[in-house]
């Protein structure tokens, strides 16, 4: 085998490779030789095949096979021989010509082909002792816990039937019927619906042209969708809706009790603090992580500055692309209504694609060399966390991540990173730094921006079977739902 670099410009290669016919013969005498002895041919013998006969008939098929083991086995000896990684997988081109292929399968012609990528530059290491880094915290007061207490509450409040008008806080059962230009439309009939007034539940008027009602009325309400509506069809248009009050019902009062816990299935009121706590902290603590993990990347991306391969960026930039125009879309917006152009978004984009392809590269060569493992324990755990995602499809996920590589090394890939970065935490100055709740929510413009532009990420979602949609919630009178993106960690945008 002739090997050749006929390429080395910054971070490309391309490798020419000869493999001269005796020695593509000799590797396919070495496979007749070896079926001799296994195949069996009515008219002769085992082991009694003459090889011409065994080349006549199988001869192709096998030279075919010699190439593949050769196309398989060569690129990476190559590359170990070289001491390179190749960022992506390497491009291999050969002959299109089909008279020339079929001389190279007849055992006479020498098999040509090259091998183009790009290898991943060398990073040399560097001291972190330096790195300082402000940890806020936000102790959560026990003020904080109760309020969150009495909203739990609220959904498990009790109701009693009443005469009398409905005033602010009562709740109301009614049926309906929505019209948009006199046509019922799809989704706005119900019977049986309970709405609180006041709640803001449902769209802005509806619930203030209830108050007063009482059981039996029959009232018309006239309402405007919200421009911005979920329901595009509904968006900005004019309704009716005609309104039957079956039932006027006064709240309970609400207590901070035992009893409470238990109607909410614990044992008592303490240990419904316990839960909250926990809760609150643990979200807080998530926007502490963020926030820190978000400051040693913009110094390691400070720190670390060298060409990043263009396929990986490339590769990059199209999932994030993909992403931005999706939810353009979905939203029914243009680049214009972002303040921003087409030709501005890609170029912020392309910026943020290289920056995450840089610190991958950091984060991957860092972790390396730590000797960073993520165990077996760990890759099942995520695994089973991944597949609950997916209620009564289950096993159809847990199978096709189990047997595709690729796919499970997507659900490593944020396991591995959060390590590493534990495991820079560990040498960098880190000062804790007691903050409010207001302080520690508060995110600059860059946050948001990169909160925005994740990418799900992982973006291991993308290669597992798709979920069943959700069933469709009625289009109205409800308010418009908060958008997923809206609640997503700014995490994820790394």
């Amino acid at each position: 085998m002739q090997v050749t670099e006929t390429l080395n410009a910054g971070l490309k290669r391309e490798i020419q490779v000869v493999v001269p016919a005796q020695d593509m013969e000799a590797r396919l005498l070495e496979r007749l030789n070896d079926a001799k002895g296994k195949v069996r041919i009515n008219g002769f013998r085992p082991g009694k095949v003459p090889l011409q006969h065994l080349r006549k008939m199988y001869g192709k098929s096998m030279m075919a096979e010699v190439v593949n083991d050769i196309l398989s086995k060569s690129t990476s000896s190559i590359l170990t021989d070289r001491g390179e990684k190749a960022a992506m997988q390497p491009e291999v081109k050969m002959t299109e010509d089909e008279k020339e292929a079929e001389k190279i399968l007849a055992g006479q012609a020498d098999f040509e082909f090259s091998i183009a990528y790009e290898v991943i530059p060398a990073i040399e290491i560097q001291d972190v002792s330096g790195i300082a880094i402000t940890r806020e915290v936000y102790d959560v007061p026990e003020s904080e816990i109760d309020e969150q207490a009495l909203r739990i509450a609220e959904s498990a409040r009790t109701y009693t039937t009443k005469d009398g008008a409905a005033e602010n806080g009562d709740r109301v059962t009614m049926d309906y019927v929505g019209k948009v230009d006199g046509e019922a439309f799809e989704g706005g009939t119900d019977t049986g619906a309970n709405l609180v007034l006041g709640s803001g539940q449902f769209i802005p008027g509806f619930e203030d042209q209830l108050v007063g009602a009482k059981a039996g009325d029959e009232k018309t309400v006239e309402v405007t969708f919200p421009a911005e509506y979920q329901a595009a069809h509904l968006a900005g248009k004019a309704a009716t809706f005609d309104v039957k009050v079956t039932e006027i019902a006064a709240a309970e009062p609400i207590e901070l009790n035992d009893d409470l816990a238990k109607n909410l299935g614990l044992e008592s009121v303490e240990r419904l603090r316990e839960i909250i706590k926990g809760q609150l902290e643990n979200q807080f603590g998530s926007l502490t992580r963020q926030k820190v993990k978000r400051q040693l990347l913009d110094q390691l991306d400070a720190a670390y500055t060298f060409e990043a391969p263009a396929r990986l960026v490339t590769a990059e930039f199209n999932n994030i692309w993909l992403q931005v125009t999706r939810d353009l879309e979905q939203a029914g917006k243009s680049f214009a209504d972002e303040d921003t152009t087409e030709e501005d978004a890609r170029a912020e984009y392309q910026r943020l694609a290289e920056r995450r392809v840089r610190l991958g590269l950091v984060l991957a060569e860092i972790g390396e060399k730590a000797g960073v493992q993520v165990s077996d324990e760990e890759m099942q755990r995520a695994l089973f966390e991944f597949v609950r995602r997916y209620p009564g499809q289950e096993q159809e996920v847990y199978d096709f991540y189990r047997k595709n590589p690729n796919a499970l090394a997507e659900l490593r890939a944020p396991i591995f990173e959060e390590k590493v970065v534990d495991h820079l935490l560990a040498q960098v100055s880190v000062t804790d730094k007691k903050v409010t709740k207001e302080e520690l929510l508060a995110d600059d413009e860059a946050e948001k921006a990169e909160a925005a532009e994740a990418t799900d990420a992982a973006d291991a979602g993308e290669a597992a079977p798709k979920k069943e949609a959700a069933p469709k919630k009625k289009a109205a009178p409800k308010k418009k739902a908060v958008k997923a993106e809206d609640t997503e960690s700014a995490d994820d945008a790394e």
